[in-house]
């Protein structure tokens, strides 16, 4: 039996054979796996294509859609400036965008749009743990059916974000601040009061505060020329819109492209969706998701304290997301976790019903990628594909099951 840094090789072989399995039953079209502990890469392989038109394979420098593994990001530029003593978390947002300042909210039982009553304007605390009362259009409830009427998703090619921050205040919060746990815009919100606390654009912010420190050289809201075709498409095995969660009917194609590498809405942005705007390699991400590991630092460059992670790491809840009452999409389980800064964490490995130590920290985005770093074992691991929703198979948890299963010390 072969060993490296705790994990059986043939144990890890098992990873080989379920990523293929997911390939050769046109689950995902190609997919990529790393694996660290003690910072040094255990394992990594990648498998599949990242653009079945063209036959490209998805490659380790394939250019991804992470989506809201965007929000960890824009959670940590945020924190940057709590550290800098530029504002607390308990502010208003509408201290920085005057349109939030009178809020109404859905009354309990509401049926219509507009039976509101008066509610304050959510913290920015509440907008980064999605308690804040915003939604996501593709969330059940009347305040995402009248997000989906108006197209407010904050795509890449849809306006920008003081545009979309502004046509979120003109809607009531689905309820009081504070009253609920439910998935939503908050972090693009967040993302506005970034540019407007820093005066540079959230792409600029990213770039000299963020991706320049961590060598994130293959991260951009904007996927550029150079990139050639390392793009990969995205794919859903959906009939119709593949975000579109509460109509959601299988089609007959499992991997039906929605969204190619030559012509795609990331290649125009106007909007830098500080909540799922982003695409980047999986050596990018590892980078980042390190820094948090080993407790803001990487390459020799401090982006925050050490305290200042733990802190971002710890539950915000009054319980698990399931005690906040959550009616909305998730992108990791409600039972047995909390939620804090930009991400959720394990607070009973058994609740959450899949392998892991208290205190993993980690989230995914729409397009089936996930991340979860371990500072008990001192373990980071990032999984890349390219399928929508995220929802579509139990991918996250069986990998999670396969990591500690090659685990032995």
């Amino acid at each position: 039996m072969t060993q490296r840094h705790g994990f059986d090789d043939s144990r890890l072989g098992r990873i080989d054979d379920w990523m293929a399995s997911y390939v050769d039953r046109r689950r995902f079209a190609g997919c990529s796996t790393l694996i660290l502990r003690d910072g040094e890469e255990v394992w990594f392989n990648a498998l599949g294509q990242r653009n079945l038109e063209q036959d490209l394979p998805f490659t380790r420098d394939t250019l991804a859609r992470i989506y809201s593994m965007t929000k960890p990001i824009t959670s940590v530029a945020l924190m940057m400036l709590v550290e800098r003593g530029l504002f607390h978390l308990d502010a208003p947002v509408s201290d920085f965008i005057p349109a939030f300042s009178d809020m109404q909210a859905l009354i309990p039982g509401a049926s219509t749009i507009d039976q509101t009553e008066p509610a304050p304007s959510p913290t920015l605390h509440q907008l980064l743990t999605h308690t804040s009362g915003t939604s996501y259009p593709f969330n059940p409830g009347i305040l995402g059916a009248e997000m989906e009427k108006r197209d407010i998703l904050f795509r890449a090619d849809h306006g920008t974000l003081e545009d979309e921050a502004n046509a979120v205040a003109a809607l009531p919060l689905a309820f009081q601040p504070g009253a609920r746990w439910e998935y939503s815009v908050g972090i693009d919100i967040i993302g506005r009061v970034i540019e407007i606390a820093t005066g540079r654009s959230l792409d600029q912010v990213f770039d000299d505060d963020i991706f320049a420190p961590l060598g994130m050289t293959d991260t951009f809201f904007t996927v550029p020329d150079t990139a050639g075709d390392r793009f990969a498409s995205l794919y859903t095995p959906l009939a119709g819109n593949s975000f579109a969660l509460n109509s959601a009917k299988t089609g007959a194609d499992t991997l039906r492209c929605v969204d190619t590498h030559e012509d795609s809405i990331f290649q125009r942005t106007t909007n830098f969706s500080g909540g799922g705007g982003l695409v980047g390699t999986i050596d990018d991400y590892a980078k980042f998701a390190e820094m948090l590991r080993i407790g803001g630092t990487f390459n020799g460059n401090r982006l925050l304290s050490p305290k200042t992670v733990e802190f971002m790491t710890r539950n915000h809840l009054k319980g698990d997301i399931a005690d906040m009452g959550p009616a909305s999409f998730a992108e990791l389980p409600m039972n047995g976790m909390g939620f804090g800064i930009g991400g959720a964490m394990v607070l009973d490995p058994a609740r959450a019903r899949s392998p892991g130590s208290v205190g993993d920290f980690g989230w995914g985005g729409m397009a089936s990628t996930y991340f979860w770093i371990d500072p008990v074992l001192n373990l980071t691991v990032v999984f890349f594909t390219q399928l929508s929703p995220s929802s579509s198979y139990p991918g996250r948890p069986q990998l999670k099951a396969l990591v500690h299963g090659a685990l032995i010390t």
